[in-house]
């Protein structure tokens, strides 16, 4: 009797470990960009405002809820923790690091202006403000 040699094929152990690795990164990488905004705040229209271009990466985003609560990220922290945070960023990246306040439209004005005298407390002054400039934005 005769043995059959094995056909010749392909392995395609590495091809699918690199499809989950990709896989992975997109999920990850998917999930950080939502957690940058607080679908709780609702934005004011802003007929004059300009577009904003390419975002700094340092860029720290505060949302701002109508009853004050102050949240970066999935982190709800009180005014004390907001000074003490943007400190230590100041401290690590210095003071042109770029912060957008994102304030519901029916927050009271003393909760957004207590944000911009931490930041200009701290030495931060690139601070914008979050505004809805057309549909679907």
């Amino acid at each position: 009797m005769r043995k059959q040699k094995p056909l010749p094929g392909v392995n395609m152990t590495p091809m699918i470990d690199v499809v989950f690795l990709i896989i992975i990164f997109f999920i990850c990488t998917m999930d950080l960009e939502k957690d940058k905004f607080d679908e709780a705040v609702t934005l004011e229209w802003a007929r004059n405002a300009q577009a904003v271009g390419q975002e700094d990466p340092l860029t720290v985003t505060v949302n701002v809820r109508k009853d004050g609560t102050i949240k970066i990220g999935k982190r709800f922290m009180s005014p004390r923790t907001f000074q003490a945070v943007m400190q230590k960023t100041v401290n690590r990246y210095g003071t042109g690091v770029p912060v957008v306040i994102r304030g519901d439209l029916n927050v009271l004005h003393e909760h957004i202006s207590r944000l911009t005298e931490v930041c200009k407390g701290v030495g931060i002054w690139k601070v914008k403000f979050a505004a809805i400039i057309s549909e679907g934005e």
